[in-house]
């Protein structure tokens, strides 16, 4: 038997918001523990519920879902988010993905694209709706350009690689040297 998913669903339209809770009600994998019509709220009760997803409408009153994401990020938060949105915006898209997101979905998404994201996501895999493929491929290829123009750890001598340990330890340049056995200059 599957574990339930709990599910905190935040849209600020009362209409598409119930649609969803019809939808995620009709799964016997999903319970819908909150519903809010803003993204502070969605992300208060996610916490005090302990939900495993936060389905969140992007463009909210009070918090954004990017918002949310950002917060939650901060705290470290256990709970998955799932963007579902009407912008194919590859900008936004990059900053949620940034943020660790990991559910993209578009809103003219259909209804078993929604819970399969939902479950995939539950499950600690990510999940973007098929339409918006060309911007992963868009992300992966500049990953891969920025890997190849800009050197990086791989690139350093062992030894170089102990002197930036030391400096990011806050040690002075005097004090490096002295510790490794070296002459300042």
């Amino acid at each position: 038997m599957n574990k339930t998913v709990r599910i905190v669903l935040a849209d600020d339209h009362p209409i598409y918001r119930d649609g969803l809770r019809q939808l995620l009600a009709k799964d016997s994998e999903f319970e819908l523990v909150h519903e809010a019509g803003n993204g502070r709220e969605a992300l208060d009760q996610a916490r005090a519920l302990q939900a495993d997803v936060l389905l969140l409408d992007m463009d909210m009153p009070v918090m954004s879902g990017l918002d949310v994401a950002r917060e939650w990020q901060r705290d470290r938060d256990k709970s998955e988010i799932i963007f579902l949105t009407m912008h194919r915006d590859e900008d936004l898209f990059n900053e949620a993905i940034d943020l660790g997101v990991k559910g993209y979905i578009l809103k003219d998404s259909a209804a078993a694209e929604i819970c399969k994201a939902v479950r995939t996501v539950s499950e600690g895999h990510p999940f973007v709706s098929a339409a918006l493929t060309e911007f992963m491929m868009n992300r992966a290829s500049g990953a891969r350009e920025l890997r190849d123009d800009t050197p990086g750890l791989d690139t350093l001598t062992p030894a170089e690689r102990r002197i930036l340990k030391l400096i990011a330890t806050e040690m002075t340049s005097k004090e490096i040297a002295d510790d490794l056995g070296l002459s300042l200059r």
